[in-house]
């Protein structure tokens, strides 16, 4: 017997099962409409743009960075075209085979095979070619060529080298340029809204970016602007033919105040010994002559250096990479005399009338400790300009003695010491100037009355670069009258004018101009061997720069056969008088006397410049 009631059931559970099939084919049905209409209509244009690109390649263009010059013309660096083997590392399988096979072609030294196992695999990784020899030679090309078919993924292409013409000369003024972190690339072309893709080199180290120096100060301006090729492609990525060409704005060439015959002679006279010139011109606050020595050679950076070379360099005991002229910090010594005599003037604790009793020595009233001066017997009585001239240490022991530490360290400041005088400087120092809070905040000591005294002689916790020495002494040329120091004059960089609050009179400039031109000219000058080195006057005040305090001369002979312990040689010094035009300071590590050492490189420097 039919069970009615289980029929229906039956029926009904087919029924339902039916109108969900009917359901979801139609709903499947709707969804094919809508992306027929999506593909057909609504996004046809974003499809038909990324079919485009999916044909299309955009290939980067790299400009040329510009030429550095200095103020004459000369021409300090440049790019230099060579003929370079250069590899697609992305498309090489088997490094060690390529490199056996190649060198029965092309001769690879063990720095260059070094150079390309080091590179090898970042290369490969962001997809960029990398040079394998430079500068090949004639024959080198031919046996290339006619063997090329062997090595697909090699070529030979004209790249070029950044080179600087003087590369000792110039190290750390100029500066090198080197290979960037892929961060770096990035942020490079977003500068340019442009994204990272693959990219027709010039330059054989690829991607390149100034490190030290001007070139990397202005690295934005020498880089300029990349270009960009638009390629029609085939489904395995080759490029069929090029459709636009958008090209790379190469780099502006940068016209700086740097003078090449006065460096070369910095560079002749410092002998390589450990230390730094500065010379700047007056007038403008640019600066012609920036040496620190000894130096080293920027184009073995800048193109290729082997480890074993690098690591030489890095532990050189004489530091050639650390930049002396910007960033060594050394105590201005008596050169500081000046600026001490200044300030008794300005505060009325002497005048040029006021006189001394020199004898040799200072004792601090507080605790009877002795201060000596260098010279044994002392100078005898004696005014402030003989005090300049003659150097004593007394005269100025006692003159800071009577000094607020507050003020005095104020007016130091409007000299250039204690911040940074140069407005395009790679990372300059600057200095110390110490304060009793810095003390307190850094030694965990309060301020001695002893420690003003040093002050007043240059030494103690006092430092000073060879670039500020030479704003100081141009500052004291000019009477006060003098804006931040520049290698090039460029908008991109502001120009600061410091505000001068000395409030000190013409005649008293005049007064130390007189004095410190009695340093060269007077008979008791400290810096009298000088005089017959030019055939113009010169001011300039000479300094030893105290490394070992010892109590007499027999104790220093001890002392200084250590060559690291010897004093180092100091000069600031500027002229002709009574116009000058240029100023110059010296430092010369160990070189213990500041006239008779670092002095003959001044005058030589200046001699150069004035007698152009």
């Amino acid at each position: 017997m039919i069970d009615l009631n289980e029929r229906f059931i039956e029926k009904r559970s087919f029924f339902n099962r039916l109108l969900f099939i009917y359901f979801f084919f139609a709903v499947l049905f709707l969804f094919l409409l809508f992306k027929t209409y999506s593909l057909q209509v609504s996004s046809y244009s974003d499809y038909e743009l990324a079919a485009l690109k999916n044909k299309t390649k955009e290939v980067l263009v790299q400009p040329v960075r510009g030429v550095i010059y200095d103020r004459n013309g000369n021409i300090l660096v440049n790019n230099v075209p060579t003929y370079d083997l250069i590899i697609q590392p992305s498309k090489i399988k088997n490094l060690d085979d390529f490199i056996i096979n190649i060198s029965k072609i092309i001769e690879l030294s063990d720095a260059e095979i070094e150079n390309i196992n080091k590179n090898f695999k970042r290369r490969a990784t962001y997809n960029r070619e990398l040079t394998i020899k430079k500068d090949l030679s004639k024959e080198e090309i031919a046996k290339f060529e006619v063997r090329s078919y062997q090595f697909k993924n090699a070529f030979i292409d004209v790249r070029y080298s950044r080179e600087n013409k003087y590369p000792y000369l110039f190290s750390h003024a100029l500066g090198y340029v080197g290979g960037v972190s892929n961060d770096k690339v990035l942020s490079i072309l977003k500068n340019q809204d442009l994204k990272q893709s693959e990219t027709t080199f010039k330059y054989s180290g690829g991607f390149i970016a100034g490190k030290t120096g001007l070139e990397n100060i202005y690295d934005s301006a020498l880089r300029g602007s990349f270009g960009k090729k638009l390629f029609e492609v085939d489904a395995r990525g080759r490029l069929l033919k090029e459709l636009s060409f958008e090209k790379p704005i190469n780099g502006k060439s940068l016209f700086t105040h740097l003078d090449l015959n006065s460096q070369k002679k910095a560079f002749e006279q410092m002998n390589n010994r450990r230390g730094a010139v500065v010379a700047l011109e007056l007038k403008s606050g640019s600066i012609v002559t920036y040496l620190s020595t000894p130096s080293f050679n920027v184009n073995g950076l800048s193109n290729g250096m082997s480890s074993v070379e690098f690591e030489k360099l890095i532990n050189d005991v004489d530091k050639p990479f650390f930049d002396r002229a910007g960033q060594g910090r050394y105590s201005p010594a008596s050169t500081i005399k000046p600026a001490i005599a200044l300030f008794g003037i300005k505060e009325k604790i002497v005048d040029w009338n006021f006189t001394l009793k020199d004898p040799g020595f200072f004792v601090l009233p507080e605790d009877q400790r002795i201060y000596r001066g260098w010279k044994k017997g002392g100078h005898g009585t004696i005014d402030m300009k003989g005090a300049i001239i003659e150097s004593s240490n007394t005269f100025f022991f006692s003159l800071a003695y009577k000094a607020d530490i507050n003020n005095l360290i104020s007016h130091l400041s409007e000299f250039g010491f204690g911040r940074n005088v140069c407005k395009d400087c790679f990372n300059p120092d600057s200095g110390l100037l110490p304060t009793p809070e810095w003390k307190m905040n850094n030694l965990n000591f309060g301020w001695f009355k002893g420690d003003t005294v040093n002050l007043g002689v240059g030494q103690g916790y006092m430092s000073a670069t060879p670039v500020q020495l030479a704003y100081y002494s141009a500052f004291l040329a000019k009477k006060g009258n003098l804006q931040e120091l520049s290698f090039v004059e460029s908008d991109s960089i502001s120009n600061t004018a410091f505000i001068n609050n000395l409030s000190i009179d013409n005649s008293d400039w005049d007064q130390i101009h007189s004095s410190m031109i009695g340093v060269i000219e007077d008979p008791r000058g400290t810096a009298k061997r000088l005089k017959p080195l030019k055939s113009y006057v010169v001011a300039a005040k000479s300094g030893t720069v105290e490394l070992v305090s010892t109590e007499t001369k027999e104790d220093y002979k001890l002392v200084r056969q250590n060559i690291g312990n010897r004093d180092h040689a100091i000069i600031v010094a500027f002229g002709p008088m009574p116009d000058p035009e240029y100023a110059v300071s010296v430092v010369i590590e160990n070189g213990e006397s500041g006239g008779s050492v670092a002095g003959p490189v001044a005058i030589a420097v200046l001699n150069e410049l004035i007698n152009k």
